[in-house]
């Protein structure tokens, strides 16, 4: 499930040579976020991290009670959008797809104008 209560950001971690930063715990990837990165890891945001080889993703999040860390490999890898200077944004949607092993590209997004009103 995705969360509404924040935005999505995806940490690239290939300017890591070694490697080291994937095998970060909650915490150690907690305070990277907030030391690094000036983000607070307890806004109840997705800080997505990939791994060097691209087939293994964390995904750091704050439930409400407290720092959840999800894990997903697969057999093949993930396709990712170009990211730029270390981090950038993801929407919803792009997050679903890109965590499903879909290639994000060939998935079109349907843009809806906010409602003013019900009726």
């Amino acid at each position: 499930m995705v969360d509404d209560r924040g935005s999505s950001w995806v940490v690239d971690l290939d300017c890591d040579a070694a490697g080291l930063f994937f095998r970060r715990g909650v915490d150690s990837l907690a305070m990277l976020m907030s030391e690094a990165f000036g983000a607070n890891p307890f806004d109840g945001g997705l800080y997505v991290f990939r791994s060097k080889r691209r087939d293994r993703v964390k995904i750091l999040t704050w439930d409400g009670s407290g720092l959840v860390l999800y894990y997903k490999r697969i057999s093949g890898q993930f396709t990712w959008p170009p990211i730029k200077e270390g981090v950038m944004s993801l929407s919803h949607a792009h997050l679903s797809v890109l965590i499903d092993g879909s290639d994000w590209r060939h998935v079109s997004m349907r843009v809806v104008d906010q409602l003013v009103r019900a009726g």
